[in-house]
């Protein structure tokens, strides 16, 4: 493991200014900590000589407030650069996460594990194991010098034993950066299996299979206890031998100088700031072993972090449609063009698309059919964007999807209305116009009859609603967006004669002033649109 990877200035470019202050104030500290040895020196030696100590004492306590600020201000400045660094990569992550599109995203658990407790442990290596080295790369080698200029042979002694210290480190922190990486794999792997089985719960109890995971759970949870308890160990028999170490030097200092006082061959006003500098050029390094623990947690992390930056690109690479957000529409409707567009599941497997040549203009209402199977589902992801085709292109301007299974989280009806579309050319949405369009949607009696109405809580994933009525509200969150290019995925798959009919007359209206493409297998939207593409086909 490097003492400090440079990488994460260029990760997150915000943390640079509180790096270099953590090296100015461990530069401070390392010269109010000299100074603060020759004037307590100074202050024993008047005290003993029976000499005028005041001055002695004011320098004394100058240097002790210099080496307090300096200490506060590092400490300060550390916990807001490990805050901005730990909230930097969250966001990194989010936004590689969500550029992937939908088949790159096949690590949640992984991501989420790196998001979570592995930007938490990147804060500590931030604002307690860099402040720590500052002063390791500053003070002993100050403490060292200071000391070859007072006595050449006791000054030796640190030159001799210091390199020592971060040699061990290094001999320990080999092995203790591969048991950390292991301690990660375990975790990701207690979290991703963790993750599935509260996913799949619903299906494994129906089969009575859930109790079956109570032991792998267990066994996982035991192979992360005893990787943890491992890099403990090893934490532990590092800070031990580095202080053992430092300890024994510093005890050498003491006895070299002591017997030469002893001898009267060195005078106290000499002997005293050699022995009071000597636990200084150690003290930094035994901090560094100290915060090592730390330290290897957080550089693991961010070594995670590095490979999972390095391996995403920023946007998908295919042309394709975006997700739009509330307002952003633009000014006058675009058309989908696709040109030779290919696409398949698996690079081995047989193609679900293949050279589809399209132009669907707008504004107006397309629809496409085509048999189960036939990729009209995988189209409207390609023209969001969510997927990059194999071959050909797909040009489309950004585009709102509603899918089969919409996105609804644990909140209120007017939360998951809003959710991304709380305003709308910087005006913000009255309850008026969320009651229309609840009512455009046949959602008005539902809401009615709601205790809070728009304030009543649903619960994750739509809990407490029907398919129909959660598919409903996802189409009112999509006209809420007011996008120009609108993707429908089965919108009326689960609704009775009558909502059906309502819904179709919403959409058909929509298309008058934007894009819609929209899958079915209905024939009431079908005799109405404007376009008819067919997949794989006769639907």
């Amino acid at each position: 493991m490097k003492p400090f990877d440079p990488r994460l200035l260029s990760l997150v470019p915000d943390c640079r200014a509180g790096i270099v202050g953590l090296f100015a104030c461990g530069a401070l500290q390392g010269a109010a900590a000299i100074g603060q040895a020759f004037a307590i020196s100074a202050l024993v030696v008047a005290l003993v000589d029976g000499r005028d100590w005041h001055t002695a004492a004011l320098w004394t306590v100058v240097a002790f407030v210099i080496r307090a600020v300096a200490a506060g201000a590092a400490e300060s400045i550390a916990a807001r650069t490990g805050t901005t660094v730990s909230t930097a990569v969250r966001h990194l992550l989010s936004e590689r996460f969500l550029a992937r599109g939908a088949t790159g995203r096949t690590d949640g658990p992984r991501l989420l594990t790196l998001a979570t407790q592995g930007s938490t442990s990147i804060e500590p290596y931030v604002a307690r194991y860099l402040p720590t080295l500052a002063n390791a790369v500053v003070l002993p080698p100050a403490a060292i010098l200071a000391m070859l200029i007072l006595d050449v042979p006791t000054g030796l002694i640190p030159v001799l034993t210091v390199p020592l210290l971060p040699l061990f480190a290094a001999l320990i922190g080999a092995t203790t950066a591969e048991a950390t990486n292991r301690r990660w794999r375990t975790l990701t792997r207690l979290s991703g299996h963790f993750l599935d089985v509260m996913r799949g719960l619903p299906t494994l109890v129906s089969y009575g299979r859930a109790e079956r995971q109570q032991e792998t759970i267990r066994q996982v949870s035991h192979d992360h206890r005893r990787a943890t308890v491992a890099t403990l160990k090893l934490a532990f028999l590092s800070s031990a031998a580095l202080e053992l170490l430092a300890t024994i030097s510093v005890a050498i200092v003491a006895v070299w100088v002591g017997i030469q006082l002893a001898h009267g061959d060195m005078q106290l006003s000499l002997a005293m700031p050699l022995i009071l500098l000597a636990p200084e050029a150690y003290w930094p390094i035994r901090r560094v072993g100290a915060e090592f623990h730390n330290a290897a947690d957080g550089a693991a992390a961010l070594e995670q972090v590095y490979a999972q930056i390095e391996s995403t690109p920023t946007s998908e690479s295919a042309a394709g449609g975006s997700p739009e957000p509330a307002g952003a529409s633009a000014s006058a409707p675009r058309g989908v063009r696709l040109t030779g567009v290919g696409y398949a599941y698996r690079a081995d497997g047989d193609p679900v698309i293949v050279g589809l040549d399209a132009e669907l203009p707008g504004p107006g209402l397309t629809v496409v059919t085509g048999l189960s199977g036939a990729g009209k589902t995988t189209l409207l992801e390609l023209i969001a964007g969510l997927r990059a085709p194999d071959s050909g292109s797909v040009d489309a301007g950004p585009a709102h999807l509603v899918t089969q299974r919409p996105f609804l989280t644990d909140g209120t009806l007017r939360e998951n209305l809003l959710w991304g579309t709380d305003h709308v050319d910087g005006q913000m949405l009255s309850d008026g116009h969320l009651r229309k369009v609840l009512a455009d949607v046949g959602l008005a009696s539902m809401v009615r009859t709601l205790p809070e109405g728009l304030n009543t809580r649903i619960g994750d994933d739509g809990f407490g609603l029907s398919a129909g009525q959660r598919a409903r509200l996802a189409l009112a969150r999509a006209v809420l967006a007011d996008p120009q290019l609108l993707l429908l995925d089965e919108p009326t798959a689960h609704l009775d004669a009558a909502s059906e009919e309502l819904v179709d007359e919403l959409i058909v209206g929509l298309s008058t002033t934007r894009t819609v493409v929209t899958v079915t297998h209905r024939d009431g939207l079908l005799a109405r649109a404007d376009h008819h593409l067919v997949l794989g086909g006769a639907a």
